[in-house]
Order: structure tokens, then sequence, then C-alpha cells
């Protein structure tokens, strides 16, 4: 283990310190262990393999250690049900962008680390998240939040996934005369919404409350619109983990896409 890796995390941080810390050195972990596992002539399976239990490990045992009364919801875990009557859940995807990590050469490949409180909001809702980019070395968190991304002179452009575009988003993208984009990441895409290098990231069809919990988070912060297609709020820490759609966007093109949406949907 390098150096950089030496020291433990600290027990007190604040949750977004916390969270962006967890997001960032899981990253660190993640592109060391890469690497050299490309310089061994690893597999793309080794790969993938190989980091999801890394980061998983990781990040678990963080915070067993550093938040022992917290429950923990993780891609790579096994769901327990006393998730839902605990106060706090953090729900993480410990390598979001599996294949894409296994690939070598890709950087849209994502850590997210979210907290959720039953005592934010009716439902409980998100209160700090990260999402770190590693192969970009870039984490973004909700505090301090991302600056606001600039309004685009140009046509808007929607990202989509590299293997599949869901029908209503090419829909939405047809009748409104967007350009797309593809990316792999759930957090990948949204971040680049977050950046401004897109505008509109659309999603249905399939993902669960890790793919999307530190993401949203970290749009919300930033100011973006985020919410079902139906544009209703996504809501986190429910029994069924299945989340299977999202909106992320540009605040003011958000009515617009919202009614495309409809009118897919009613034909």
């Amino acid at each position: 283990m390098s150096d950089a890796h030496a020291q433990q995390i600290p027990v007190d941080l604040s949750d977004a310190e916390l969270a962006t810390r967890l997001a960032h050195e899981t990253g660190e972990r993640l592109v060391e262990l890469r690497e050299q596992l490309l310089r061994e002539g690893a597999s793309p399976w080794h790969l993938m393999d190989a980091g999801d239990a890394l980061a998983h490990r990781f990040i678990v045992d963080t915070l067993r250690r550093v938040r022992p009364s917290d429950a923990v919801l993780s891609e790579e875990g096994t769901d327990n049900a006393a998730r839902l009557s605990a106060q706090r859940v953090w729900i993480v995807d410990p390598l979001d962008g599996t294949s894409e990590f296994g690939e070598g050469d890709r950087d849209d490949w994502a850590v997210h680390i979210a907290l959720w409180d039953r005592s934010a909001g009716e439902h409980g809702d998100l209160i700090a998240a990260a999402v770190a980019l590693p192969a970009l070395d870039t984490t973004l968190s909700t505090f301090p939040p991302p600056p606001v991304p600039p309004r685009q002179i140009r046509t808007p452009l929607m990202v989509v996934s590299r293997s599949r575009t869901p029908a209503v988003a090419a829909a939405v993208a047809r009748e409104l005369g967007y350009d797309g984009v593809r990316l792999g990441s759930a957090g990948a895409k949204t971040m680049a919404v977050v950046l401004g290098h897109v505008d509109i990231y659309l999603h249905a069809g399939g993902q669960y409350q890790w793919d999307s919990a530190a993401p949203i988070a970290v749009a919300r912060a930033a100011g973006l619109h985020t919410s079902r297609i139906d544009g209703s709020p996504l809501l986190y820490n429910d029994r069924d983990t299945w989340l299977p759609d999202l909106l992320v966007c540009q605040p003011h093109l958000a009515n617009d896409i919202l009614e495309a949406v409809r009118n897919f949907t009613s034909l």
C-alpha cells in the first residue's frame, strides 16, 4: 500500500467530509489496483471482480470503524432489513461502471458514497454525498457544493448509456431536437451534467438506489433539476432497492423534458 494510503480515515470528520474522503481514497486504491493488474496482464473479468471486492471491503470496513451505529446499503453487499428502521443509512456503489473499469483505458467509472437520514423530510432524504471520478482525479461533493454549471449556448446535449438508449430518451431527444452523447457509469453521466459537459441525463429501464443516490445528491447541491421521469421525487432507503428511472438536467430544460416524457408515455 502506498504512503498516501497509510493513514486511516479519521473518525472526527463531518458526514460530508467523510463521504468525500471515502470516495476519493477508494478511487485512489482502484486506480492503483487497475494499474498493477494491467501490468500483470490480468483479464477484464479479473479487473472487474478485483475492483468490486477491494472497493466494497474498504468502504464497509471504514464505515464500520468511523460510523459504527449507521447502516450500510451497498451494491456489493447483502441487503439487511435493519436499514429500514435505522436512523442513518450509507448508500454506496463501490465501483459504478465496473465494465468500463475492466476495459483498462476508460475513465467513465465512479465511486458513489451517500448518506440518507430519516429525520430529513417526510420520507427521509440524502444529507451528504460524494462521487469520485478516479481516472480523472476528480471528486465532487455536496459540501462544498459544485458550482452551478453555466447555461450553455448550444443545442442541448443528452447523455445516454453506451450500450442502449432508452426509448423514452430517444423520443424526447427527437421531439425537442437534442443531440446525444454516450458514456458509461451513471455517476459519470450525472457528473457530466454537473460539470456542464452535457445538459441532460435521462434514464429509464433499470437502476438501483445505489446507482443514483450519491450522483443525485451532488447534482441537487449544484442546483440542477433532479426527479423521476414523471416529475415525482427520487426516494431512497425504500424496502425495494429498484429505482429504475431518473432525470437530471439544467433547470430551464426540465418542464419541456417532462412534457415530452408525458407525450411519449401517453401514446
